[in-house]
């Protein structure tokens, strides 16, 4: 595909996402370390746009070093207790700690707001959680540790609505005032719950997830870098348990928590990866992990308004002769043996079973997004069609090929003859072309 070409496809892509998330409310929860990153401005500036373009942004500063280093300047040591979600380690604030508590988180979140004044956006931090203490909890006193008792959505809409970008900090107040120290993982999971958000991206300078850190299933994609593309909550269950390191663990059991708690999707972001979070939310193959509760992709039967798509995909194919030349109406009038793999509403591969009858079917017109090659969707899409083979009642398939034979064989095609085929597929093969048969024994299983 020429450079030209990638660009259009890299802009329509964008479109496609720039129209679906428009308007939609998106929440960034970004560690303290990033912004000590020398690309946290740069992610600033990413941030801004998103806002500045229609986006609605919130951001929920992450703390702990910030507290860590101020707490340690006042000679004030904090004990820790399970108190929190799945009985992870909570800091018990003292009396003595929370003014120095307070103080980190506020300049924690003022970081924020002052590199988004350098994109000329607007930005708030406000008392947007109220919160209740934690109390005693396996006989500890957690003191002004609390937990989030009620998100103030109204008073986050209007700022979103003015076009402003919400900073909260770490700090909730009780009815009457009081103070707390609150988790910023769960902030930002309780906001998230509270305003719909259709996002919550999880960024921190851990490098996000990476296959040398899990033992990893086959099925679990990765990129040519070795992180991880995307992975259900199921999976994401399954890898922290066959963890091997700790990095990105606890992002990961964040991102599971949200998903449990209803985000549709959630996304681990390397803070240090410049234009991580754009790559993420503009393209399908993104720059970091996504655990998705929905259906993130599918493959389905032909639909009216999909010949385009073929078309383009099979184009750069049919001109260099691996795959015949085949006209829209053609397409049309087969719409039936088709099949695409969809991805967010987008193309990217497709194929056709055809049946000659004698219970067998050729796989055809097996075409692939060339952007998309590491995700398989080509052996996905034959292994669709020969399932769909099997339900109807198919004892073989075959296909004719002149430069894709290794791929099959990889698929577990063999060679066979062209007097194996149907009567009617030897009525019409091309002698001229000489493609070669391939072709499989299906099971029942």
């Amino acid at each position: 595909m020429s450079d030209s070409l990638s660009q259009v496809e890299l802009i329509r892509e964008t479109f496609h996402y720039q129209s679906r998330f428009e308007g939609s409310t998106m929440v960034f929860k970004i560690d303290f370390l990033v912004t000590e990153d020398p690309g946290f401005p740069y992610l600033m500036k990413d941030l801004a746009l998103l806002a500045q373009t229609g986006f609605k942004i919130v951001i929920v500063p992450g703390a702990r070093e910030s507290i860590d280093a101020a707490l340690k300047q006042h000679d004030i040591v904090c004990a820790y207790g399970a108190a929190g979600d799945e009985r992870e380690p909570v800091r018990i604030t003292a009396a003595q700690a929370l003014p120095f508590v307070e103080m980190a988180a506020f300049h924690a979140a003022t970081r924020f707001m002052t590199c988004l004044s350098a994109s000329r956006v607007d930005a708030v931090i406000g008392n947007f959680v109220r919160a209740r203490g934690l109390g005693i909890v396996d006989g500890l006193d957690m003191g002004h540790t609390g937990t989030v008792d009620k998100i103030f959505t109204d008073s986050i809409s209007r700022v979103l609505n003015l076009g402003m970008i919400p900073i909260l900090p770490c700090i909730g107040w009780s009815p009457a005032g009081k103070p707390y120290n609150v988790s910023s993982d769960e902030i930002a999971l309780a906001v998230s719950a509270a305003l719909g958000a259709i996002k919550l991206f999880i960024v921190s300078v851990q490098g996000g997830l990476r296959r040398e850190n899990f033992s990893l299933p086959q099925n679990i994609e990765t990129r040519d870098d070795g992180s991880i593309v995307q992975l259900t909550p199921q999976e994401a269950e399954a890898l922290i348990a066959s963890s091997v390191k700790p990095q990105g663990l606890k992002e990961l059991k964040l991102a599971l928590r949200a998903s449990r708690a209803g985000v549709d999707r959630v996304h681990i972001i390397d803070g240090g990866e410049e234009g991580a979070v754009l790559k993420e939310l503009f393209s399908n193959l993104g720059a970091g992990t996504m655990i998705y509760a929905d259906e993130y992709e599918s493959i389905r039967p032909f639909r009216g308004g999909d010949v385009p798509d073929i078309l383009r995909l099979m184009e750069p194919l049919m001109q260099t002769g691996v795959l015949i030349r085949r006209t829209a109406e053609q397409i049309q009038e087969k719409k039936d043996d088709y099949a695409v793999f969809e991805i967010d509403g987008s193309i990217h591969a497709c194929g056709a079973l055809y049946d000659w009858g004698e219970n067998q079917g050729e796989i055809a017109a097996v075409a692939t997004d060339p952007f998309y090659a590491g995700m398989n969707l080509g052996r996905r899409i034959v292994s669709y069609l020969m399932e769909k083979a099997r339900k109807n009642r198919m004892n073989r398939v075959f296909v004719l090929t002149t430069q894709t034979q290794d791929w099959f064989e990889s698929l577990g095609f063999r060679e066979a003859p062209v007097e194996s085929l149907p009567e009617r597929k030897r009525q019409v093969y091309d002698q001229s072309r000489k493609s070669k048969v391939f072709a499989l024994e299906l099971g029942r299983g």
